[in-house]
């Protein structure tokens, strides 16, 4: 096998650290000829689909892929705008946001950049940009706040599959969640506030987070655990007690059980039970996106108005908003922890230099 090397190394280049986010992924564009393949390489990920492989492969090609693309295409274009896909551009905020921090405290000496589980920009193609660019020690932070293995452990997957291709490894660190992390339950607790200050309350807060089978959390995965966490500490955070919010699970696929109890089961039922009225935030997406525009902002309150309920607000994801910002720069920096870069490097990378001419001449130092 041939190791892929480093061609733009020169001597003379700065050592400099790298933080590299990421999120899930969405297609280059609202078509059906674009969501086929970014639906393949989503669905294919046996991190995502725990079923043996022959009998997935055959049911995603010769049923899934045959009708899903052009369904979901219709429903990105309900959401996207003139930048793109909301997912792509709120991450692209986020990481600019960060790097503009960072830079503050390292000066030219971080990289920060971002990319997409699925489709473009590529885990992939970013590591090697930052490589390239001097990145000798890299963090990554998928921004998934509560573990699982369908997304954190994906990312891994990817970042480890890249580097395994790779002659030349950085020192790596990689941030598994934030569920819990303080900074980050304050800037989505002050997200809700800003928005009551403005709308007031509703009878019931929903907190929902994106749905996995049951059958995961059987297995060990601590998604669930963790969602439920985080719910319990905003609660806390808001003073709610337990009859004044619930959490839930949204965008459930297939016919097997999943995490429970759905988010569209609960908005069909609350109107009957006296709940007129609700207000929905999303703990577990980092930024909006077709789960939370759509399906949450649109569909859902479809469900709940159609099934008696007079008031229905989505509350908008945390996106690149200053506080959301703060935090995970606070996470990031907790994480670089002891990674030190000098500021003037220019004194090491002449004797650097100096020793490569050496060894390039056969005066080996030795």
């Amino acid at each position: 096998m041939n190791y892929r090397g480093s061609p733009a190394f020169t001597h003379q280049q700065a050592d400099k650290l790298g933080v590299l986010v990421t999120n899930l992924g969405t297609p280059d564009a609202p078509t059906k000829a674009a969501l086929k393949p970014y639906l393949k390489e989503f669905l294919s990920d046996p991190r995502v689909v725990e079923v043996p492989r022959l009998l997935w492969s055959l049911i995603l090609n010769g049923v899934i892929l045959r009708i899903r693309p052009k369904r979901s295409a219709e429903a990105y274009e309900t959401v996207w705008t003139e930048r793109g896909s909301p997912l792509l551009y709120h991450t692209q905020d986020q990481a600019t946001a960060i790097d503009k921090q960072l830079k503050q405290q390292f000066g030219d000496k971080v990289v920060v950049d971002f990319a997409m589980r699925y489709g473009q920009p590529s885990i992939s193609d970013r590591i090697d940009r930052m490589l390239q660019a001097g990145v000798r020690k890299l963090l990554v932070l998928p921004l998934y706040p509560q573990y699982s293995a369908s997304t954190v452990a994906s990312t891994f997957d990817a970042v480890a599959k890249d580097f395994s291709k790779r002659r030349w490894l950085p020192e790596f660190r990689f941030i598994t969640h934030y569920h819990d992390f303080e900074p980050f339950i304050a800037a989505a607790a002050e997200r809700i506030e800003r928005h009551w200050a403005t709308h007031g309350r509703a009878d019931k807060l929903i907190f929902s987070y994106h749905g996995v089978p049951l059958r995961y959390l059987k297995n060990g995965d601590p998604y669930h655990c963790e969602c439920y966490k985080t719910s319990r500490l905003l609660a806390q955070k808001l003073g709610l007690s337990d009859s004044e919010y619930l959490t839930t699970f949204q965008s459930r696929f297939g016919r097997e059980e999943w995490l429970q109890p759905y988010t569209d089961e609960t908005m069909k039922s609350l109107p009957a039970k006296g709940v007129k009225s609700v207000q929905v935030f999303c703990p577990g997406f980092s930024a909006d996106c077709l789960e939370t525009i759509e399906e949450i902002g649109e569909e859902n309150k479809e469900y709940f108005i159609e099934n008696g309920g007079e008031r229905y607000e989505y509350i908008s994801a945390l996106n690149a908003e200053p506080q959301h910002i703060d935090a995970l720069v606070q996470l990031i920096q907790n994480h670089l922890s002891g990674w030190t870069v000098a500021t003037d490097q220019s004194e090491v990378l002449a004797v650097r230099q100096a020793q490569a001419d050496k060894v390039s001449n056969q005066q080996l130092p030795y």
